[in-house]
């Protein structure tokens, strides 16, 4: 065994556990998804406050540029969830049975 070859075997047995997966204690998807929708709402309810203190001339315009930019973002990201999980659905009522 060359030394090469043992600075390899080394190298490779310190970075194994890096590659492992780890065993922390991650949420289900069902929280997930739950935060997700959560955040969304947030987001919506947070911009719809701004809209209305810009109406009345208490919020800073660019505040409600930028909420409504973050408002479109998450619909449009809820869009294509939505969009994805249909194309899924109808690829699950297209497989033979």
């Amino acid at each position: 065994m060359d030394v090469k070859s043992l600075f390899a075997s080394q190298g490779y047995a310190a970075s194994k556990p890096v590659t492992e997966p780890s065993e922390i204690a991650q949420p289900n998807v069902g929280e997930s998804f739950s935060n997700t929708l959560k955040d969304f709402s947030t987001t919506l309810a947070e911009s719809e406050s701004i809209a209305k203190a810009a109406m009345t001339g208490d919020a800073d315009p660019h505040a409600l540029v930028q909420a409504l930019a973050q408002t479109e973002l998450a619909v449009e990201a809820a869009v294509t969830v939505r969009n994805k999980v249909v194309e899924a659905y109808q690829e699950i009522l297209r497989m033979p049975v």
